[in-house]
């Protein structure tokens, strides 16, 4: 079994870079990048330019560019420089490790070191490696032997490296060069698994009627490579070929027609980062982008009757918050898309979470409603009081909305009654409505504390 073998790999002999050109551009340790500049998007997608100095020889050169993505893009992959022209890439994404390093040995000849456990003595021999599917198999000498989980120590000794197997992901370029010496080149690929999502915190103060809000950038990086001192650009916005559902659901109930100075690019807003950052692989990093105090808000209540139809039970209303992103009386700026999570104080004045929602990209001067749960104690119960049939296609449809309140404060309740489909018009009520589409109408229903509220309706449907 492979686990029979350390989990470190002794070479006795570095594997010879063979090639008919120069090599140019490898590092011996640390990062080989150069000035990195980092692009994201919100569908997971980076653009990374890659600056580097280059010693070349006149003619042809091979290159080598250590630590780009491991997801890279290859047919995405441009190099530009002073007197360069690419002729061939390549991209050795087989990284170095134990297992791959055992696949690449099959056929070839390694060195055992086995260690006795009693006396420490080493004792070494060659082996002829036959298979390592699920298992190595080794032939010494005459016999055939499996290297089992046994507990003894033995460790592997390879001749050599196999060609193509790196211990970081590298993109080999053959270029041409007009002439010697070291030129200033630009590396840039695209690259999955390098992407960025908003998140929002907002305290709510409902007697003052505002709310703090702080918007942070999370980056996260999972394509095997870290990119050092960084400079990170944001790009609010899926270009197309991200792929991906949506599922946002918090609402906006009039987008916003406001700009400001934020920097654009087509139809994107642009979020750099003030300061350059390293963004590691395996890490996710937050970042603020968003810091206001003191912004108007309100929490108001909800319900939404999908269809003239009745429930046997009372339905809690949603808790929603409302605001706007507008410049004068709001947070004044554009909201990337992302998850809003509301908190409160308690009497005792700490911060307690009272729900969250998502919200998708957000012009400036847009009105939101925010749903972040249901009401514990203001519900609606919907009834059907009569339907009667007028003809083939006319029915008279008569409503009663039961609204309840069990706090020690009035309130108001958004009621909508929705799915008014085809022609139907609206014969009596006793609060007026307003008809905010073809399919909906809506009431502002104030229900008093520790009190009821009925709102009657008559609906005459034809279709």
């Amino acid at each position: 079994m492979r686990a029979a073998i350390e989990a470190w790999v002794a070479l006795c002999a570095t594997a010879a870079l063979s090639s008919a050109f120069p090599v140019a551009g490898q590092e011996s340790g640390g990062s080989a990048q150069g000035d990195v500049a980092v692009t994201i998007y919100n569908n997971g997608q980076s653009l990374v330019q890659d600056e580097r100095q280059l010693s070349v020889s006149a003619g042809r050169n091979r290159i080598e560019f250590p630590d780009v993505s491991a997801r890279i893009r290859p047919e995405t992959v441009t190099l530009s420089g002073p007197g360069l022209s690419i002729v061939e890439q390549n991209f050795d994404f087989d990284l170095l490790t134990p297992d791959k390093l055992m696949d690449k040995a099959v056929g070839q000849t390694i060195t055992l070191v086995r260690t006795n456990p009693a006396t420490g003595a080493e004792r070494t021999e060659r082996a002829k490696v036959l298979a390592a599917n699920g298992g190595i198999v080794l032939q010494i000498g005459e016999r055939i032997e499996v290297l089992r989980d046994d507990g003894l120590p033995v460790r592997a000794v390879f001749d050599r490296l196999p060609p193509n197997l790196r211990a970081r992901p590298t993109l080999s370029v053959i270029v041409e060069a007009a002439s010697s010496g070291t030129v200033p080149a630009r590396l840039s690929y695209l690259t999955p698994n390098l992407g960025w999502t908003a998140d929002y915190v907002a305290l709510f103060d409902a007697a003052k009627g505002a709310m703090d809000i702080q918007g942070w950038v999370t980056l996260t990086n999972s394509t095997g490579t870290t990119y050092t001192s960084a400079r990170t650009l944001l790009v609010a916005g899926s270009p197309g070929g991200g792929g991906g559902l949506r599922r946002l659901s918090g609402a906006m109930d009039s987008a916003g027609t406001e700009s400001n100075g934020r920097e654009r690019l087509g139809d994107y807003y642009l979020y750099p980062l003030a300061a350059r950052t390293t963004i590691a692989n395996a890490q996710q990093k937050q970042v603020s982008f968003l810091d206001v105090k003191g912004a108007p808000a309100r929490s108001t209540y909800e319900y939404v009757n999908r269809w003239l139809g009745s429930s046997t039970d009372p339905i809690s209303t949603a808790s929603v918050l409302r605001f706007s992103t507008s410049r004068q009386g709001g947070l004044g700026d554009q909201l990337p898309a992302g998850t809003i999570r509301v908190y409160m104080r308690d009497a005792r004045g700490d911060p307690q979470f009272i729900g969250e929602n998502r919200i998708d990209h957000t012009p400036m001067g847009s009105a939101m409603s925010l749903r972040t749960g249901d009401a514990f104690d203001v519900k609606v119960q919907p009834t059907v009081v009569s339907r009667t049939r007028k003809g083939d296609s006319r029915w008279v449809t008569k409503m009663r909305y039961t609204l309840s309140n069990a706090r020690p404060e009035p309130v108001t309740v958004l009621l909508a009654q929705d799915g008014l489909y085809g022609d139907v018009r609206i014969g009596d009520e006793s609060l007026k409505s307003e008809r905010v589409s073809a399919d909906r109408v809506e009431w502002q229903v104030p229900v008093p504390a520790n009190g009821r509220t009925d709102i009657t309706a008559t609906f005459d449907t034809r279709y």
